[in-house]
């Protein structure tokens, strides 16, 4: 639940988390998408389009909810990403790993969730220039959960009476924001940590002069990979990458 217009505009926050590099390009990076549902798989999709390399990091116990649903918007959100399947509890070793290799990481639940097991940004060494962005609901309050249509509401991004402009709308906005923040961050050398905050987002979409929007065609979509049937080959790719100075 949100209180109507109780967010303020804000853009995402940027702070230096480890050792920056040159100027990159997403062609080739591993990012590691450990997000759910809408705005963290969008802006992991964007990321793969650009070129990226992108593991779908998922728990056999709590798969992506997306997984239940419409499977036209769960191939939009994810095709062309690799699918990796593992514990968060029993095998945070894996996980680990993963985390260390990545370039980029993707987080989109309450920090709290990996700070308790030690897998936070501040709690893993990375590769030189890595860029961890974290999608919260609200930039005062990092550990408050939210979805995309409440978090419209804290930003006041609704329409007469109030009602909702869309669908979730906070979700989509939020994901280009983070896609945007990520490429800024890589021209900059990355070593950063981005947060970005979605009712803040939706705050900033309300402040914008009103337009008419049409409609858009839904894109087509392969369909993405079965739970869990790349976790060989993410191995072999992170083994890889861990032990390339060797």
């Amino acid at each position: 639940a949100a209180v109507l217009g109780e967010a303020s505009p804000a853009p995402p926050t940027v702070r230096g988390c480890g050792t920056s590099v040159g100027p990159q390009r997403a062609d080739g990076l591993l990012v590691a998408d450990l997000s759910s549902l809408w705005a963290g798989p969008l802006c992991g999709q964007l990321l793969a389009r650009a070129g990226a390399v992108v593991v779908k990091v998922e728990s056999p116990g709590r798969p992506d909810g997306t997984r239940r649903g419409e499977p036209a918007f769960f191939d939009w959100m994810n095709a062309g990403k690799l699918s990796y399947c593992v514990d968060f509890d029993g095998d945070d070793a894996a996980l680990r790993r993963l985390l260390e290799a990545a370039d980029i990481v993707i987080e989109g639940s309450r920090p709290a969730a990996l700070r308790r097991r030690g897998l936070g940004a501040e709690n893993l060494p990375g590769r030189p220039g890595r860029i961890w962005l974290r999608i919260n609901g609200y930039r005062d309050q990092p550990d408050r959960p939210a979805f995309g249509d409440d978090a419209a509401v804290a930003g006041g991004l609704v329409g007469d009476g109030p009602v909702f402009l869309a669908d979730a709308v906070a979700d989509p906005l939020s994901a280009l924001e983070a896609a945007r923040a990520v490429g800024e961050s890589l021209r900059r050398g990355g070593g950063e940590v981005i947060e970005v905050s979605m009712a803040q987002v939706a705050a900033r979409y309300a402040d914008l002069p009103q337009s008419s929007l049409g409609t858009v065609a839904r894109p087509e979509a392969s369909p993405a990979s079965p739970l869990g049937a790349d976790n060989a080959a993410v191995e072999h790719l992170v083994s890889e990458r861990l032990c390339a100075p060797c």
